[in-house]
């Protein structure tokens, strides 16, 4: 089981350990480069004329504050690929996030940022156990979505096996996981879940499988679930950071501590700010990322704001990397709910469903307001061995349901408890919330 997995600290890069003062001066020069760079590209290069801003103007890290930030909505804007540093010649590959809320949001990349990419999701991989000798069983997708190339790419430049399942078709990842033996496994956390269902649904003993660790990224997730996952699956599982418009995932991953992920701060800038004022918030304080990549050569991208709330630790790991580490993402700034008042992120009801024995790791977050006030409903699927036709049995449930949320998000909540294998299952990122106050309001 997880608690028995010995893994093996090790670096893969010494960079990740550089001494601070190093680490500062060649941010500070890449920096400055990266300003060069970035005034090849239109949006750029108008708003450094107008603040007068160029590459000797800037003289410390502190002036990365003077520069201006970059948004979704500016990508955007600049469909489908004016936000170019190099000409479409020297492109190699090109990537895109999904267009749920809008256009997708392209990105692209060189040959050299290729290269970059898998060094930077080695990185993380290592961090997390990854060795040469191992078999790593990739569950994302393969397309647009940059996760499952990233991850790909980053076990070969680790040398290890991979196998490229793709997402979806969970009996077929069950018995590829049986017949080739996987030491690893690389999905979303909630397909992670999926998986263990499918594994307890076919009385599969976890041991008798080889997965020794897992590499779960794309969605945010709890604590609670991480301890889920390594409970359910007989694993130690790793949290890792990215983003497309970044660069994808290589952004950050965790050390064996699991205490934090680490940042590569020798090609990433971050700041964590408060999402109101845009001025940075203390360590340890919960604010919004912002990134700036200071070695992408395609699309590079400027103090971009993430809309993912997390905090950032400056202590010293005791791993040996010097990194700055970042929290998990603990909400976002645009999937925040506004219930009567309250603020409320899908992930504290993720948390508080997790505290109560008893519910299975699916729910739906209903948002309604019927008439003049909101509502909110929580569907929690019940394990099915503690389904019960008893009504006491469930009303105590829902009771315990309902104190949990109430005592994370501080309101009170409709508890729905529905039948095992009600609720959707997700192969990619799972959908959550369904926010139904724009229908009721004629807004569809």
């Amino acid at each position: 089981m997880a608690e028995h997995v010995n893994i093996e600290n090790r670096i893969w890069n010494p960079a990740e350990a550089l001494e601070r003062s190093r680490l500062t001066a060649l941010q500070l020069e890449r920096l400055r480069d990266l300003v060069e760079r970035l005034d090849a590209v239109p949006f750029y290069r108008e708003v450094f004329a107008r603040h007068r801003i160029d590459r000797d103007s800037i003289r410390s890290l502190d002036d990365l504050r003077r520069l201006p930030f970059t948004t979704k909505a500016d990508l955007r804007e600049q469909y489908p690929l004016n936000m170019l540093a190099v000409p479409r010649q020297r492109l190699a590959r090109i990537h895109g996030s999904s267009g749920t809320t809008g256009k997708p949001t392209f990105v692209a990349y060189t040959a050299e940022d290729l290269r970059q990419w898998a060094e930077l999701c080695a990185r993380f991989l290592t961090a997390g156990g990854l060795r040469s000798e191992h078999v790593v069983q990739v569950a994302f997708g393969y397309g647009l979505f940059t996760g499952g190339f990233g991850l790909h790419y980053g076990i070969e430049q680790v040398g290890a096996t991979v196998i490229p399942a793709a997402a979806g078709n969970t009996p077929r990842q069950l018995a590829l996981l049986q017949d080739l033996g996987a030491d690893a496994l690389v999905c979303t956390p909630s397909y992670a879940l999926t998986i263990a269902e499918t594994i307890r649904e076919r009385q599969i003993d976890p041991d008798s499988l080889n997965l020794k660790f897992g590499h779960f990224g794309g969605e945010p997730w709890t604590e609670d679930m991480r301890l889920r996952i390594d409970r359910q699956l007989g694993i130690r599982a790793f949290n890792n950071y990215g983003l497309s418009e970044v660069i994808g995932p290589g952004v950050g991953g965790e050390c064996l501590r699991r205490d934090g992920m680490h940042i590569q701060e020798d090609h990433f800038l971050v700041e964590c700010i408060d999402p109101q004022t845009l001025e940075p918030v203390a360590p340890g304080q919960r604010g919004e990322l912002v990134f700036t990549s200071l070695c992408k050569q395609a699309m590079p991208i400027l103090r971009y704001r993430t809309r993912d709330l997390a905090a950032l630790d400056d202590r010293p790991c005791p791993c040996g990397r010097t990194t700055i580490r970042m929290s998990r993402v603990t909400g976002r700034t645009d999937d925040m709910l506004i219930i009567r008042g309250v603020n409320v992120f899908p992930s504290q009801i993720e948390e508080a469903l997790l505290r109560v024995e008893g519910t299975a790791p699916h729910y739906e977050i209903v948002v309604d307001r019927p008439g003049t006030l909101d509502e909110l409903t929580v569907r929690v699927e019940i394990r099915p061995q503690d389904f019960s036709d008893e009504m006491r049995q469930m009303q105590q449930l829902r009771q315990r349901i309902d104190r949990e949320i109430h005592s994370v998000a501080g309101l009170r909540a409709n508890v729905e408890l529905v039948r095992p294998q009600t609720l959707e299952r997700f192969e990619g990122k799972a959908k959550r919330v369904n926010d139904r106050r724009g229908e009721r309001n004629g807004k569809i």
